[in-house]
């Protein structure tokens, strides 16, 4: 078996180190490659359906560590392309793991590379942007790092790709569990709400999260029509996170506005706040290398706390096409793109990054209390 592994990018660039999880060939797993600075969570990160299309690149210097436990996923199974990582961790140390990193990545067919520089290609993805790439165990006698360069520059990008359609549930389901439950408690609130979540690709902790702020969930397909949504009778609308670029979307956009027709509550986060916008007549644009990790601080504009919060996206809302539309939130104190709006006069708001993941760690956990104080107001 070949115990090579190589990552390439559109630039040209050949990264070369050992392989592990599964083995890739003919040229190898194709995605966006993007680089995430979360020191921890890598299991949160590989099963984040929002990275569907994309090979995660991790600036933290040892992964693996901890080893790979159901309770922590964010969706049944790893959804990232391709992993990149400085060192494999050999061993994993915590009482909770069932698994290790590699045995699960091995199991679900995606392919990961350590031993790279991951600080000389986080430089150049954030000094170039963003760009395809090919991670893959092909044999470099027989695939060159030539023909491996020209077989990325023939992968498509993000840009106009409806990956919702990839991750999406295939039918209507309850969910029931929430954290507190989930640790052997009672949940933070009595289930007295009921709320209907379009999965663009949502991610587990959001729905435990409405459970504990007190909503029975309804989840749906991302295609469902807003007729349909309305005919269960919610008490609010939830629009989760979700992979790809949200102008592809249209379906979901169509949806959000007809509820928004109808005065239903919403509440959106990540892609769901990106429907949000364009629902509203809005616009997006693609970041240069996007936000991904669990250090960018945001700042409330009505209180002027500083929340730190985790973020997962490529693509953001233009704030100056909403003016007279929505009201700006909150901020990134990075580069100072949208982080949050709110809709004056309709019960609706939306924020880009995930409150559930509470890096803070309860920075931002009363956002989902706003959620049920609108639905409350609007009744």
């Amino acid at each position: 078996m070949n115990d090579v592994a190589r990552l390439a990018l559109e630039d040209g660039t050949v990264a070369y180190g050992k392989p592990f999880g599964a083995r890739v060939d003919d040229p190898g797993a194709a995605g966006e490659v993007v680089f995430n600075t979360a020191i921890t969570g890598y299991e949160e990160v590989v099963s984040d359906p929002s990275y569907r299309g994309q090979i995660v690149l991790m600036t933290a210097p040892q992964i693996g560590n901890v080893g790979w436990n159901a309770e922590d996923l964010e969706s049944a199974r790893p959804r990232a392309s391709g992993f990149v990582v400085r060192e494999l961790s050999p061993l994993v140390s915590n009482w909770r793991s069932q698994a290790s990193l590699d045995e699960v990545l091995a199991k679900a067919g995606v392919p990961g590379i350590e031993g790279v520089d991951t600080r000389a290609l986080t430089h150049r993805l954030r000094d170039g942007g963003s760009m395809r790439g090919l991670l893959t165990t092909a044999d470099p006698n027989r695939l060159s790092d030539r023909a491996l360069v020209e077989a990325v520059r023939a992968t498509p990008g993000l840009e106009g790709r409806d990956l919702v359609r990839e991750v999406t549930a295939p039918k209507r389901y309850g969910h029931s569990e929430g954290v507190w439950r989930l640790g052997g408690g009672a949940a933070r609130r009595a289930p007295d709400k009921h709320v209907v979540a379009y999965d663009f690709g949502i991610k587990t902790n959001i729905l435990r999260q409405l459970v504990d702020a007190g909503c029975k969930v309804t989840v749906v397909p991302a295609t469902t029509p807003a007729a349909e949504v309305i005919g269960l009778r919610p008490d609010g609308v939830f629009l989760s996170n979700g992979p790809g670029d949200p102008a592809a979307v249209t379906y979901a956009v169509t949806a959000c506005k007809e509820l928004l027709d109808q005065r239903v509550p919403l509440f959106g986060i990540c892609l769901g706040h990106q429907i949000l916008g364009l629902a509203l007549g809005g616009k997006t644009y693609k970041l240069k290398f996007g936000h991904h990790g669990a250090n960018q601080p945001v700042m409330d504009l009505a209180t002027r706390k500083v929340e730190i919060t985790s973020q997962n996206h490529g693509f953001a809302v233009d704030v100056g096409s909403l003016a007279g539309k929505a009201e700006l939130s909150h901020v990134n104190l990075n580069d100072g793109t949208v982080e949050g709006m709110r809709l004056p006069g309709r019960p609706a708001f939306s924020v880009q990054y995930h409150p559930e993941a509470s890096p803070g760690p309860h920075d931002a956990a009363y956002l989902f209390d706003r959620f049920m104080t609108l639905i409350e107001s609007a009744r």
